[in-house]
């Protein structure tokens, strides 16, 4: 059995996304020595008899940490904030875990061997969001003279879940980290100190966002050990557009050496006239090839 596994979770509004991430796995000869896993969090019963056959295993989503009513609104979808600092328990089989959001998918298998290297020695695998080309990294409001206020995405939801504020200053101006993919060891000391603050985040901010302010604040606070990869190793591209690479159809990094994505992440979406890429397969976006010229192109995967 294979020591390696890649892990999602989605619904059914998800499916069509998840079954393309597969697919995008599936593409790459080396997958063949990694088992893929998935997190249920909504599927129906025809979803799950067709992707069955092409996976390791299937789990139901559990609320891992208990949250009143109110804040679940019946939402499974929402267990993905909650279940992925808990991996380990769904799949006690593997030695090495990569989560990768249903909304991304494998642009290059190197990408893939770098977060399994990565998280070697109990070493948190990860990309922090931010590279050439962005421009904004925090919103500050300017008040008077020398007076602003902090509107960072960090800093705002620490403080909304109640985060001290010496905690949440130190988050204000750090690089956000991007759980949407991420690798770690099963015997990792950091799914502990990951799981203590998310039943701190949890108790008094909103579901959505908490694994992520969470693992931030074990990253920037605790110090946990972490290993980050570049950008190109979850490309956010409601961030910013990568470029296409027309000889060898594929995306690449829009500024030199071009460099090939390995995983294309829809994070956010990609909206158009009020519709989102992640659910409609007919949004495509402007992008510019390697040799300058313009082109209109989707960017999941398998589609032209």
């Amino acid at each position: 059995m294979n020591s390696n596994a890649i892990i999602t979770l989605a619904d059914s509004n998800y499916f069509e996304l998840l079954g393309e991430l597969i697919d995008s796995i599936k593409l790459h000869k080396e997958s063949k020595d990694v088992s893929i896993c998935i997190l249920d969090a909504g599927l129906n019963k025809e979803q799950l008899n067709i992707l069955k056959p092409k996976v390791h295993s299937i789990k139901k989503a559990q609320w891992d940490i208990e949250l009143p009513g109110y804040k679940t609104l019946k939402k499974e979808w929402l267990k993905s904030q909650v279940s992925r600092a808990f991996l380990p328990k769904y799949f006690p089989e593997f030695e090495k875990y990569l989560w990768i959001d249903c909304d991304a998918w494998v642009n290059s298998w190197n990408a893939i061997d770098l977060y399994f290297k990565a998280c070697e020695n109990g070493k948190l695998g990860i990309t922090q969001s931010i590279g050439p080309g962005y421009r904004i990294m925090s919103k500050v409001k300017w008040l008077i003279g020398k007076v602003a206020l902090v509107k960072s995405q960090n800093y705002k939801h620490a403080r909304a879940s109640g985060i001290e504020n010496h905690i949440a200053r130190k988050l204000a101006f750090a690089p956000h980290i991007n759980i949407g993919v991420f690798s770690l060891e099963k015997n990792s000391n950091c799914w502990n100190i990951w799981q203590k603050n998310l039943k701190k985040t949890l108790s008094k901010g909103k579901v959505f966002g908490s694994e992520g302010l969470a693992i931030n604040i074990a990253v920037y606070h605790d110090n946990a050990d972490v290993e980050f990869l570049p950008l190109k190793c979850n490309w956010i591209t409601s961030h910013l557009l990568p470029k296409y690479d027309t000889n060898n159809s594929t995306f690449v990094e829009p500024f030199l050496p071009n460099e090939k994505i390995g995983i294309i992440h829809l994070a956010a979406g990609i909206w158009r006239n009020n519709k989102d890429m992640r659910l409609n397969k007919d949004v495509k976006v402007e992008l510019k090839t390697l040799e300058g010229k313009k082109i209109e192109k989707s960017l999941r995967f398998g589609i032209k």
